[in-house]
């Protein structure tokens, strides 16, 4: 149960990332990769070889994610967030390979304070 709330908020982010920036109507998958891989570099203490690594699957998932949104342009909203559900548990099962146990116990907890900050901002979420 745990899982598909994470999955379900996950799939949120991406869209309200990508709707939360007046302007910017292209998503850029590299740029998105490199800011989430710092700040993740910055959250885990990644080494380098796990900064690659993770900048790596950061950029295939936002690839993924492009793909999705411009085949879906118009198509239900329902269907279009079980696929990014789907990729996003792909990236995560990919990202708990790379990050060392401890690391990924970060990684969730990490994850979970970015899903609460984000509630917190909307109206009627408090």
């Amino acid at each position: 149960m745990k899982k598909i709330g994470f999955l379900i908020l996950s799939v949120m982010l991406a869209v309200i990332v990508c709707q939360a920036q007046p302007g910017q109507r292209t998503f850029d998958p590299e740029e998105m990769a490199k800011r989430q891989t710092a700040q993740l570099k910055e959250a885990l203490g990644l080494n380098a070889d796990q900064e690659k690594q993770v900048l790596e699957l950061n950029l295939e998932s936002g690839k993924k994610m492009r793909e999705l949104r411009q085949e879906n342009q118009g198509a239900g909203f329902e269907a279009m967030r079980e696929k990014m559900g789907k990729i996003r548990e792909e990236q995560d099962k990919k990202m708990k390979e790379i990050l060392t146990e401890a690391q990924w116990e970060k990684y969730q907890k990490y994850q979970e304070e970015r899903r609460s900050r984000r509630s917190q901002g909307r109206p009627g979420r408090n």
